[in-house]
């Protein structure tokens, strides 16, 4: 029984302590919600620009990391993994120039990355809700992450049609995130005044 409260007595420590950063950080908060809010609607707006726009951004960001690690593995010296972490600092530069060469292929890896992407995200959301849920609206980062589960599904169920609406999900899933994370910072700062 005393263990059992012990439990709880910690699992509310910890939720209070996530309401105290959440309120600390509201107004950062806020801004991020609408961000992703904006950035949702473009996605919905123009979704197959925002799958070469995501290819793009993506390949670029292979490119660079594989030589930032290259060159930071060739100018500390031998390791000894040095062999494979060279190997793997090529394969991201290879697979970067491949997406830059041709952002149109790399939107069909795209789909699997974003399944991943939102797999995770999604897990990750509904785990925080559940740590904030006395928090007013918490629900909505529940919903959030439980859409974030399904969309992940849903992609790698149907990949041909996900080459298609990659962009429209990817534009629901940042109006979604970006209620959910505008709603909790307004409570935040309303719950402050």
């Amino acid at each position: 029984m005393t263990e059992e409260m012990t439990l709880d007595a910690a699992a509310e420590a910890m939720r209070e302590a996530t309401r105290k950063t959440v309120r600390r950080g509201s107004l950062l908060y806020l801004i991020q919600g609408i961000l992703l809010v904006i950035a949702g609607v473009l996605a919905l707006v123009y979704p197959l620009i925002t799958n070469v726009a995501l290819a793009i951004f993506l390949g670029w960001m292979l490119l660079l990391s594989g030589i930032v690690q290259a060159v930071t593995l060739i100018g500390g010296g031998k390791t000894p993994d040095f062999w494979l972490q060279l190997i793997s600092a090529a394969l991201s530069v290879i697979v970067g120039f491949l997406f830059l060469r041709n952002p149109a292929v790399a939107v069909g890896t795209l789909v699997m990355l974003m399944s991943v992407f939102f797999m995770i995200e999604g897990i990750s959301k509904t785990v925080f809700s559940l740590t904030i849920r006395p928090f007013p609206n918490w629900g909505w980062v529940l919903a959030s992450g439980i859409l974030g589960i399904l969309i992940a599904v849903w992609l790698l169920a149907n990949p041909a049609m996900s080459l298609l609406l990659l962009g429209i999900l990817i534009g629901v899933q940042l109006v979604a995130e970006g209620i959910a994370i505008a709603t909790m910072a307004w409570m935040a700062r309303k719950e402050t005044r």
